[in-house]
């Protein structure tokens, strides 16, 4: 009830000689009751858009759980595109859109599969902004921030709304890559080990060039997979396992085995070409985009400091200038947006946001093999 109109009963009873009512205990009572339902109103609302801001904006940054140990959710949006014209996605031209980060290791695999397998022209690209705040990747024009590409798709200001547009009730992290189908208006996948091998078949038909060429060779599928899974776990995730650790113990379980699988990488390479005998593959790809990023961030930002790439691997450090100078891979590396993304949006680990200077190795410098390769 409006107060002008609560006062005026208060007075209209107040004033009427059959009721023996004391005016100033009614107006006492009339105020608290006032105050109260203020208090409750307000308090509510505030309630109201808390539970709305969650919904829209959840704990992007915090990372570990409870025990201080970070775990990586699954990704939630698993379809895949096929050759079949009568599939619910089927490959075609123009039809499918990646979202990525010049930043994430993970959105990186997928954009240099893109740019290997030639689907520049097939496949249309958005990029982020480097700087992730509270809300999530946002988008930026090229003015703004050098490097990224607006979303001229479904022109979102925000990644999260293309999560949101698929599934109103999306409660996960609002993660980069993200396959979006322009026709039924939906994510596809936003898993990057299952888009690039999307990429790596899936529209062959749609190219001349890079028919046939894959990076999953069927003869070669068991010990890709085997990598794969050890690569992931220790090195991939690995320096995150480190890096978004809030306690000692858990920094601890996952310091030692970041670095032994480095050494059994260093070794696999001082032997062999790639990691998969002579044969450039998946592995290799999904392992690059986290060495890359070893020693300009990964050294200092999460602390995993014991050995550097420069210094103490020289069949790794081989081995990514070899990669980096394959056609078209070094494209795709924005040292400037990598750097910034992750000096710059972890105010946890970093709170002043000073981007150091190191940019890593030279991998553009001519590849000289070690003497004991």
């Amino acid at each position: 009830m409006p107060f002008t109109e609560s006062f005026f009963l208060i007075n209209l009873f107040a004033n009427r000689p059959n009721y023996h009512i004391n005016p100033f205990s009614l107006y006492v009572k009339f105020f608290k009751l006032y105050s109260l339902n203020r208090f409750y109103k307000t308090n509510f609302e505030f309630i109201r858009e808390m539970s709305t801001d969650k919904k829209d904006h959840p704990e992007i940054l915090k990372w570990a759980s409870s025990d201080g140990e970070f775990r990586r959710k699954d990704s939630s949006f698993r379809s895949t595109i096929s050759k079949n014209p009568n599939a619910t996605y089927s490959a075609e031209k123009d039809r499918y859109h990646l979202y990525i980060s010049w930043a994430c290791p993970w959105a990186h695999r997928t954009v240099i599969v893109r740019a290997l397998k030639g689907l520049d022209n097939v496949i249309g690209l958005s990029v982020v902004d480097y700087f992730m705040g509270e809300k999530g990747w946002k988008f930026s024009t090229p003015e703004e921030t050098p490097g990224a590409i607006p979303d001229n798709i479904n022109n979102a200001q925000y990644i999260r709304e293309l999560y949101f547009k698929t599934d109103p009730n999306y409660e996960g992290r609002f993660t980069v890559p993200v396959l979006w189908d322009k026709k039924t208006q939906t994510i596809v996948n936003n898993e990057s080990s299952e888009i690039i091998r999307i990429f790596n078949d899936a529209f062959d038909d749609l190219t001349s060039t890079t028919k046939g060429i894959t990076y999953y060779p069927e003869n070669l599928r068991t010990k890709i997979d085997e990598i794969n899974e050890w690569v992931y776990n220790t090195v991939n995730n690995g320096v995150y396992k480190c890096g978004f650790a809030t306690t000692q113990e858990a920094y601890n379980r996952n310091i030692e085995p970041l670095f032994e699988s480095l050494d059994r990488l260093e070794d696999i390479l001082s032997k062999n070409e790639f990691l998969v005998g002579d044969t450039f593959t998946e592995a290799d790809i999904r392992l690059w985009t986290t060495i890359i990023r070893f020693d300009p961030v990964y050294h200092t930002h999460f602390k995993t400091n014991k050995k550097t790439i420069a210094n103490d691997y020289p069949n790794i450090l081989r081995w990514a200038r070899q990669i980096y100078q394959i056609p078209k891979v070094a494209d795709t590396v924005n040292m400037y947006h990598i750097k910034h993304h992750y000096y710059e949006s972890h105010k946890q680990i970093n709170p002043t946001g000073i981007v150091p200077i190191n940019n890593g190795p030279d991998l553009a410098h001519p590849i000289i093999k070690p003497k004991n390769a």
